[in-house]
């Protein structure tokens, strides 16, 4: 199989068209046991060589589209015509109303299934442009370091890219350079156009490492260190956990993986030194739970009921989160609130807060009192009691507790209003927990709740300062919706994620032990995700084997040497 790629105008996102080169069973069993609704591919046509066949999953099945290739362009046995497969696949995803069955109904195309990396080691970067590798390696690279990303002149085979010195001439210091020396892939061997051939990419570079190519010119092509790539198919999110976990080599950095991927985010904190001005005045010093972590401007929220003769009355230690995947240039919006927990002087613009905003769900990641330190003051009622915060009453209607969690249901007048609050219970005082099912199950609740309610507003998460356990639950309960979105084969990127949450609310994941940890939340999710598909397959399998189950008449009957099960996709 080899993949198309084309980019998305309006954000820069990447849409990417796998061909699998195996025949119908291969493809629709990829469709149906990995892809979700709106989900397609393309691959060769079995019956007229040289076409092509666009299968599209649409609920529990998949239909077949003939494309033509005409050695002129590509088609779709009439229509518009288009050089490239990539730019025919692009229009009719773009156009969502125009590809339709002869009956009218329309043929969304939603999610391309994306290709399977060729390998889980950390310098692949799989649909990297030249231009894009050279920007890289240039900009944050060093002579030595190298990546490998697939060919885009030649889909099918590989590209490494490696940043090289040219040799020093008189009174002018060596220069830098990015060589590309492609990677051929045939008989399932790869090799750089002569000599040895390899098994595995891997292979192929740790032969190149320790044995340096020369260049025409006599440059000698040095493979010193990796140049590791964020970017994940979520689906292989467990190999890429084991690279991530190896242990270094005595050559190499004493820390790697999960470390080096951390200090390399942490290093990016300087490029992030928006304005906190709001939280800095004199009036808003005391509403800040720590006095340096501090709300940015740009996204802060602000509190609309504030009387503008009180100086600061607008202020409170929160920020929105919002992450915008585009997905055929129309943006899904994720939108979280990002606070501390309470102090004694906050609780009623808490409140505001929550009021203003339409919140129904709260979710709260830190007990009251941890290691005999207040990490938030109580801004809620005991049970059946009701309390007054300012102009919001609210009463404690019900109180459930469950493995790791605490659900109460709140009553908020006036207009009245129910809330749900999430208390999470099991987050360690130091670390985080042992294994991410509780998290993953407390999220799942928490997220059901609030798509159960019209019109809801964003979520409030918060721990003590808002930035730790508070980031950590929103970038995996981001992640998980993209899944859930784009499919189990979507490109995912952890770091980057966290990056642009940064950009929102400072100091967001606090910890390495945290960042680890998101991994190991997706990879746990993404294995039950899996498991729970392939048993659905199974489960459909069996009904469609009962459905098609006929059994001879008894009394005067003509039998049937032969009987033959026709699905409702047939091959083309």
């Amino acid at each position: 199989m080899f993949c198309l790629f084309w980019e998305c105008k309006c954000l820069g996102c990447r849409e990417v068209l796998t061909v699998f080169l195996g025949g119908f069973i291969n493809a629709e069993q990829l469709l149906l046991t990995r892809g979700v609704h709106g989900s397609f591919l393309a691959r060769p046509s079995k019956s007229n060589p040289g076409d092509f066949t666009l299968s599209v999953r649409r609920s529990d099945e998949v239909t077949h589209i003939k494309i033509q290739n005409s050695g002129d362009y590509y088609d779709l046995y009439g229509g518009e015509k288009f050089a490239t497969l990539a730019e025919l696949v692009q229009y009719y995803t773009e156009q969502h109303d125009l590809l339709r069955e002869r009956n009218g109904d329309v043929i969304e195309l939603k999610y391309p299934l994306n290709c399977k990396d060729p390998t889980s080691e950390r310098w692949y970067h799989g649909h990297l442009s030249g231009r894009d590798a050279e920007k890289l390696l240039t900009d944050k690279g060093k002579p030595g370091s190298f990546l490998v990303r697939e060919s885009q002149s030649k889909p099918g085979d590989f590209v490494l890219s490696v940043l090289t010195n040219e040799e020093k001439h008189e009174n002018v210091d060596r220069k830098t350079k990015v060589t590309h020396v492609m990677i051929r892939y045939q008989d399932g061997k790869y090799d750089v156009g002569g000599g040895e051939r390899f098994d595995t990419l891997a292979d192929l570079v740790d032969h190149y490492k320790k044995n340096p190519m020369v260049e025409k010119s006599g440059i000698v092509v040095h493979l010193k260190q990796p140049f590791n790539a964020t970017r994940i198919n979520a689906a292989n999110i467990e190999n890429r956990v084991k690279e991530l976990n190896k242990v270094a080599d005595n050559s190499e950095k004493p820390k790697q993986g999960f470390w080096e991927e951390f200090e390399v985010l942490q290093q990016q904190e300087c490029k992030l030194l928006y304005p906190r001005k709001e939280g800095q005045t004199a009036e808003n010093k005391s509403k800040n739970r720590y006095k340096n972590i501090l709300p940015f401007d740009t996204t802060r929220v602000e509190i609309r009921e504030a009387d503008a003769d009180v100086p600061g009355s607008d202020y409170i230690n929160a920020n929105y989160i919002r992450f915008i995947c585009c997905r055929q240039c129309k943006p899904t919006l994720s939108v979280f609130i990002a606070t501390q927990g309470c102090l004694q002087n906050t609780v009623v613009d808490f409140w505001k807060m929550v009021y203003q905003e339409n919140t129904h769900v709260i979710v709260m990641t830190t007990k009251e009192m941890e290691r005999g330190r207040n990490k938030c003051v109580r801004y809620w009622p005991d049970l059946n009691a009701t309390k007054e915060f300012g102009k919001v009453c609210v009463k404690n209607v019900e109180e459930r507790p469950a493995q790791d969690y605490i659900l109460r249901e709140l009553e908020v007048t006036e207009p009245m209003r129910y809330i749900w609050h999430y208390q999470y219970l099991s987050w360690p005082d130091h670390g985080v927990p042992n294994e991410p099912g509780g998290v993953l199950s407390f999220l799942e609740q928490v997220n059901r709740t609030q798509s159960t309610i019209r019109d809801t507003g964003p979520i409030v998460v918060h721990c003590s300062a808002g930035i730790g356990r508070t980031g950590t639950i929103i970038v995996i309960d981001i992640l998980i919706d993209i899944i859930n979105r784009q499919g189990l084969d979507c490109d995912i990127d952890i770091p980057k994620t966290i990056q642009r949450v940064r950009q929102q609310r400072s100091g967001m994941v606090q910890t390495e032990a945290q960042y680890k940890f998101i991994y190991m939340a997706v990879q746990q999710y993404i294995d039950t995700a899996q498991k729970r598909l392939e048993e659905e397959q199974r489960n459909k399998t069996k009904e469609r084997e009962y459905s098609n189950i006929k059994y001879p008449q008894m009394t005067n009957a003509r039998s049937k040497p032969n009987m033959t099960c026709v699905s409702r996709s047939s091959s083309v």
